[in-house]
């Protein structure tokens, strides 16, 4: 009896392993479901990268870290920016242009607008090699804005005073609780016509145009891709195919490998930018628009 105990007894043991570690081996076995490369072709390292900038331009440290990594990446030869965004702020705007220009410098950057490049998402991509736009893309809105509600009536009829205490004669410009002077409008156009020239000129500058004649590129003119075209903003126009065999030549890449954005990024990088959205609807701002 102790003999066929003795031999049944590995096979007992690992069953009782089993028994006592269900739920752990369950959860590695999902694991490596998901995480597991479902081909040799998983296990090669990617040679051609695609960034996404979409929606409002507010919070962009992802979307430059991502530039930035790609731009020092010796495996990366060659960076696509997939742009469908209306615009933002002019920071945020610019942080992403300079990340662009950075790598432009290491290796091609290719820009495809697949819907809306307008705005503070154009002044982002100005410094890329090529800017290629979808036949049904939005092109343009160069120009900056700085807006905000008057809500004094409002305050009024809910009998709502506001209070504050100060120094400086401009430190209330662009408060809600009343109509603003023209003193007040006068030094916000000192601000935005300031931006509306650094923007004009850093387009200008990156597309070969002439600042002299901004009113026909710029002027928060708003244009069809075609229509950009003629007027220097973008290069040509195309589809996703276009744009990543513009990069497949660029780069000189043979066999060309892309990067797959992973879906928990995806669905982090929306809260992220409607959690931005949200505050800057409280909150004045200077947009490009």
């Amino acid at each position: 009896m102790q003999s066929i105990k003795n031999i049944f007894s590995p096979i007992l043991a690992i069953m009782k392993f089993i028994q006592d570690h269900f739920k752990a081996m369950i959860f590695l076995l999902i694991v490596f479901l998901i995480f597991a490369p479902q081909s040799n072709d998983d296990l090669t390292q990617n040679n051609l990268q695609q960034i996404n900038l979409s929606g409002p331009i507010m919070e962009v440290a992802e979307v430059v870290k991502q530039i930035d990594e790609a731009a020092s990446n010796k495996f990366i030869k060659g960076i696509l920016l997939n742009v469908d965004s209306p615009g933002g702020a002019v920071a945020p705007s610019i942080e992403v242009a300079y990340a662009i220009k950075r790598a432009k410098e290491l290796k091609p950057v290719v820009v495809y607008a697949s819907g809306t490049i307008a705005s503070g998402s154009y002044y982002a991509s100005i410094w890329a090699n090529e800017i290629i736009a979808n036949p049904g893309s939005m092109v343009g809105s160069i120009g900056v804005i700085m807006q905000g509600a008057d809500i004094s009536e409002l305050m009024n009829k809910v009998g709502v005073k506001s209070q504050s205490v100060q120094a400086g004669k401009y430190k209330k410009v662009g408060a809600s609780d009343r109509e603003w002077t023209e003193y007040e409008k006068n030094e916000l156009n000192k601000v935005i016509y300031g931006t509306y020239d650094l923007f004009t000129s850093d387009v200008a500058a990156a597309r070969g145009l002439d600042i002299n004649k901004r009113d026909t590129f710029a002027n928060a003119h708003i244009f069809t891709a075609h229509q950009a075209k003629d007027v220097g903003l973008i290069d040509s126009i195309g589809v996703a195919y276009d744009a990543k065999n513009k990069l497949i030549e660029l780069s000189g890449v043979t066999k060309p490998k892309w990067n797959e954005e992973d879906k928990i990024d995806k669905l982090m990088k929306k809260i992220s930018a409607q959690t931005a959205v949200t505050l800057h609807t409280y909150f004045p701002a200077l947009i490009l628009k």
